[in-house]
């Protein structure tokens, strides 16, 4: 009852506090631009000198978006934008004013910003303020494109598109083509489109748009302006096919492997609202490492999607977050029972992706819809008997079917109730796993306030028994203005468990969290940017009622006038609590004693040739000597607007930790060791782009962290710890992994791509401390390095161009 009155009495405390601030905060008069239809041929190469050019109506007198908010751009400055249109789709023209000498254009790949200026155009096809098609060119001619909804950017999305630039005696030029087979919009006789246009000032960095974004309100999509005036246009079909080809050649000790794969990729619109995406004999061959761990603790490492098919448009599949994509073709979800006289041959570290689709998109009226298929293959194991030599084969994965499906109305232009629903099937007597979920997210019509929840239920069915639970979650927060405030809640069952198709580490808990921020919205004479937030958080097991965290910090983080950042925080434990995952026994746990801690980070001007990412941290409990001191030290140096190189180096140690390191089952006794651990990582990242479409890229990394256990301990019933003198097993870890991969990528016609990768790897692991760096890395590569060539072409075809072509044939 006390924790629902704090509860209370928080949110109508700040609610009374803010109330003034935000009475009188609304949306500005939208601007209006009219595009003008052209019949002749547009050249894209970044000089506007069609004829066109010169008539079509001209949007201009951009507003500063950050730092100083609302601010004019000076005429000096002045950014001059036009849009043209015919039966293929949209051009857009800008003339930026500069000193063309102080112009930032470094040259990167796709989707990378880098240090140059930018110019940008926000289209959303409906105006509802719902979702936005973003593309970018740089001064250097790099493309940048995204899926955006209010608070995310997909940049993983890639439209194909057209754009030139060229740097002229005033400034710089940005021309664009966006076919409208890039675009969604409505089948109507006349187009009402929401538009904004963006543009960064890269050395002052200074944003500006079009239509003022005021930073006052909680959003960003609605405050675009209106493009009108394209008419008798229709939506063309959409039907794109990317076939590719790959070979890889892989040698280790085992000795030399030649494999060819090949297979395609479809998209589909199905309407003017919706995409059908495929893949037919996927190939992920050359998706960027995983930066692994040695994982100490009782949870598994959650790691980042690289694959493409399920990071591009997947913004819609996240709501609730119920989809971790990395289940979907990972390690079997079982191990094969052996007798002692028998050992698994080659368990598999992945299990094979058959193919997958997807559809996803949102109707006129705001309902969005995402179904997501997939489907893995039966995979079996060997097992061999070491005495006799027989061997056996035993299934781990069956065949499996992994679905999401997602139903989100908006409403209003700044809510939404959304439905959501996974299921993993299972072929045979394997378990199964429904989750489903219902979410709303409101918004007062300002944009002020938001009232936010959900409530989900999931069922497992195992072949002991069925597994059922739920969880639910409520949100109050203030959204907008400079004071700003969070208060959220959660509930989760003992038995909620997701993790058949997303992730999620613990259960059984319930929480109370609080946040309250102070924002400067204009720069002053000192920063261009302030912001100063603390934050309490709570946390209690449900049947006990300890608290399994307890923590309240404060944070502050700044921008100076020459925009070097500089950030630093403290954070107090008051209390001591209790870990219910460590022991690995249900109904166990060991505390956690009380704790401070801070951190402080400073990252300069990225601007300057030379930069600097560094920061430290320390972390001090009340028991013994325990602590944690860490730092990160990560010099980049951009030698020309084409190389660059990053190093980054972290070192993190951890004096006199306590942590689990087995169970012995003959005295049944929970063992944890008194321990040092020493963890040190080094990354070099480097890039040398030829030009905008021609990209070498380096990045390398050695991770070595090792352990070394002072002495035993027994876990007590009450979670404290006893000295153990009779456990002997040697429980120290020291583990070592190398990753270096070099890659060319050459965009050689729109979406088509041509890739050549050369990689190689080398994990180590040993008992041994062995505290050499230089031995740790020769050990390692030593040990098993495996190298791996490969080259793969992908070839984009619009289905309209490609019938064109047989027309004139």
């Amino acid at each position: 009852m006390k924790l629902n009155l704090q509860f209370v009495l928080v949110f109508f405390a700040s609610y009374i506090i803010n109330a003034q601030e935000t009475t009188n905060i609304s949306l500005a008069p939208k601007k209006k631009l009219t595009a003008f239809k052209t019949s002749n041929s547009i050249t894209i190469d970044g000089k506007l000198n069609e004829s066109e050019w010169s008539t079509a109506e001209t949007a201009s007198d951009f507003i500063m978006f950050e730092p100083d908010n609302g601010k004019p751009l000076v005429n000096e400055k002045r950014t001059e934008v036009k849009v043209l249109y015919d039966n293929d789709g949209i051009y857009i023209g800008a003339a930026m004013y500069d000193d063309p000498q102080k112009i930032l254009k470094e040259i990167t790949e796709r989707d990378n910003f880098g240090t140059s200026d930018f110019f940008g155009i926000f289209v959303n096809g409906y105006n509802d303020g719902q979702q936005d098609f973003r593309f970018f060119v740089s001064a250097a001619g790099t493309q940048m494109d995204a899926l955006a909804t209010e608070g995310n950017e997909d940049y993983s999305w890639d439209g194909i598109w057209n754009s030139g630039v060229s740097i002229t005696d005033f400034g710089w030029v940005a021309e664009m083509k966006i076919p409208y087979a890039a675009l969604r919009f409505a089948e109507k006789e006349e187009q009402v489109w929401g538009v904004n246009f963006f543009r960064e000032i890269r050395r002052d960095r200074q944003k500006f748009t079009w239509n003022h974004i005021n930073n006052k309100i909680g959003t960003v999509i609605q405050q675009a302006g209106i493009v009108e005036g394209i008419k008798n246009i229709q939506p063309p079909t959409r039907l794109f096919f990317i076939p590719y080809s790959s070979y890889y050649l892989s040698t280790n000790k085992k000795g030399t492997e030649n494999k060819f794969k090949a297979g395609m990729d479809l998209k589909y619109g199905i309407n003017d609202s919706f995409t059908l995406d495929a893949i037919l004999v996927p190939d992920f061959g050359q998706t960027t490492f995983d930066n692994v761990v040695l994982n100490l603790g009782p949870f598994e490492q959650q790691f980042n999607e690289n694959r493409p098919f399920f990071t591009e448009g997947t913004d819609l599949f996240n709501k609730g977050n119920l989809f971790y994509s990395r289940r979907i073709g990972a390690e079997p979800s079982t191990y094969p029972s052996t007798t002692d006289d028998e050992e698994v041959v080659d368990y598999p570290a992945a299990v094979n992706l058959i193919n997958a689709l997807k559809i996803s998109g949102r109707t006129s009226k705001g309902l969005g819809i995402g179904v997501l298929n997939a489907v893995t293959e039966k995979t079996d194991v060997t097992i061999r008997n070491r005495n006799t030599g027989e061997s056996r084969s035993e299934t781990v994965e069956p065949l499996t079917n992994y679905n999401v499906l997602v139903l989100d109305q908006r409403f209003r232009k700044n809510s939404s109730v959304t439905f959501v629903n996974t299921n993993v099937t299972r072929n045979c007597e394997f378990r199964d796993a429904n989750v489903s979920a219902v979410l709303f997210d409101l918004n007062t019509k300002a944009n002020t306030y938001k009232l936010s929840g959900n409530f989900k239920f999931s069922h497992v069915n195992e072949i002991a028994e069925d597994l059922n639970g739920y969880t639910g979650y409520l949100n109050f927060s203030k959204t907008s203005g400079k004071y700003r405030f969070t208060v959220n809640s959660t509930y989760v069952s003992n038995k909620y468990d997701i993790n058949d198709m997303g992730i999620m580490f613990i259960n059984n808990y319930h929480n109370i969290y609080a946040n309250v921020n102070y924002r400067i919205l204009n720069a002053n004479k000192t920063f261009n940017s302030f912001n100063i937030n603390t934050n309490y958080y709570a946390e209690f097991q449900n049947v006990t009622g300890r608290a399994q965290e307890a923590y309240i910090n404060v944070n502050v983080n700044t921008t100076n006038k020459k925009n070097h950042y500089i950030g630093g925080g403290l954070q107090v434990s008051p209390f001591e609590t209790y870990d219910f995952y460590q022991p690995r026994q249900e109904g166990r746990y060991s505390y956690n004693p009380k704790a401070y801690s801070g951190w402080f980070d400073i990252s300069t001007n990225y601007n300057n040739p030379f930069a600097l990412d560094t920061g430290m941290w320390y972390d001090r409990y009340n028991q013994d000597i325990r602590h944690n001191i860490g730092f990160y030290f990560s010099p980049r140096y951009r030698f020309s607007d084409k190389f660059a190189l990053i190093y980054y180096l972290q070192h993190n140690r951890q004096n006199a930790d306590k942590g689990w390191v087995d169970y012995d089952s003959v005295n049944d006794e929970i063992i944890y060791s008194n321990r040092d651990r020493n963890t040190i990582e080094n990354t070099l990242t480097g890039k040398f782009s030829l030009n905008h479409k021609m990209t070498f890229n380096l990045k390398a990394r050695y991770y070595w962290s090792y352990t070394e256990n002072l002495n035993f301990l027994t876990l007590k019933e009450d979670g404290h710890f006893e000295d153990n003198t009779t456990y002997d097993q040697d429980q120290n870890n020291n583990f070592k992994i190398w990753n270096f991969d070099l890659t060319y990528s050459w965009w050689f016609a729109p979406g088509s791509q041509i890739s050549v990768l050369y990689r190689n790897n080398a994990t180590h692991f040993e008992r041994r401390v062995n505290k050499n760096i230089i031995d740790n890395l020769n050990n390692t590569l030593s040990n098993d390095l495996n190298n791996i060539f490969s080259v793969s072409v992908r070839y984009y075809i619009d289905y309209n161009q490609a019938k064109s072509w047989v027309k004139k044939v």
